[in-house]
């Protein structure tokens, strides 16, 4: 792959107990297009992952969240995992970082529960989402739940949980890393 988002910076935003491959396989990709990937959290020093059903890796945190500006990023990609995103759901700076992509138009991606961090963050209203188990908070905040296990509108991107990988490596390409080269060719 051409790296041709060399000069971007992704935050992949997580906290204990994310979905490990939600985090690896987009991340993987990110970097091989030649994009800067930040892990931002609200942990401090490293972050542990959550791989199937234990304890996973552990990953070295780049930014504090409650330093992190989504001004200082081209866009942002958010694993599910229950732990994590409950855990980030409770923090204000978690609210103040998504509606900063979001209200920025920036490409943003949410895997699995952290979809429900758009109801969250007061921005779901309007929003076409992928299927979740727990569809009723996004419906009630305003979102379109729909059938499918990926969905995009605008600039969000929503993959429910355990979808097909393939299908998230093409959603990452078409809906994250293509925009962004659209961004950087036209600089």
């Amino acid at each position: 792959m051409e790296k041709t988002l060399v000069g971007k910076t992704v935050a992949i935003l997580v906290a204990n107990g994310f979905k490990e491959v939600d985090m690896t396989e987009p991340q993987r990709a990110l970097l091989a297009a030649g994009a800067k990937v930040r892990l931002v959290s609200p942990e401090n020093g490293v972050v542990n992952g959550w791989h199937e059903a234990a304890w996973g890796h552990y990953f070295p945190v780049d930014q504090a969240l409650s330093s992190a500006l989504a001004a200082d990023f081209d866009a942002l990609l958010m694993p599910g995992g229950v732990r994590g995103i409950d855990k980030l759901a409770q923090n204000a700076h978690t609210i103040r970082f998504v509606r900063g992509f979001v209200d920025g138009s920036k490409p943003v991606a949410l895997f699995g529960e952290a979809v429900g961090l758009l109801a969250a963050a007061e921005r779901a209203k309007g929003v076409a989402v992928c299927a979740q188990a727990d569809g009723t908070a996004l419906a009630g905040a305003g979102a379109t739940v729909g059938e499918d296990p990926i969905a995009v509108d605008g600039a969000i991107l929503t993959i429910a949980a355990d979808t097909d990988e393939a299908a998230v490596k093409d959603a990452i390409e078409k809906n994250m890393i293509e925009p962004l080269q659209s961004v950087a060719e036209a600089a």
